[in-house]
């Protein structure tokens, strides 16, 4: 069976970098989805779907 999420399990430097991504991915993924609609390349589409990801998984508490 799987075990419950439980973030404060985590070591306190985790939690820390933890904190500091949720904070920072969603200007990232701005950013990078107007950079996609300017200049869009192979890496660009794909940089911006894991922003993307990650976004939806910080907002959603999977991570």
């Amino acid at each position: 069976m799987r075990r419950k999420y439980n973030p404060y399990m985590l070591p306190p430097w985790l939690r820390t970098f933890r904190g500091v991504c949720k904070q920072f991915i969603l200007p990232f993924t701005i950013f990078q989805a107007v950079r996609t609609v300017l200049l869009p390349t192979t890496f660009d589409v794909l940089l911006l779907a894991v922003f993307a990801l990650l976004a939806l998984a910080f907002y959603l508490e999977w991570i």
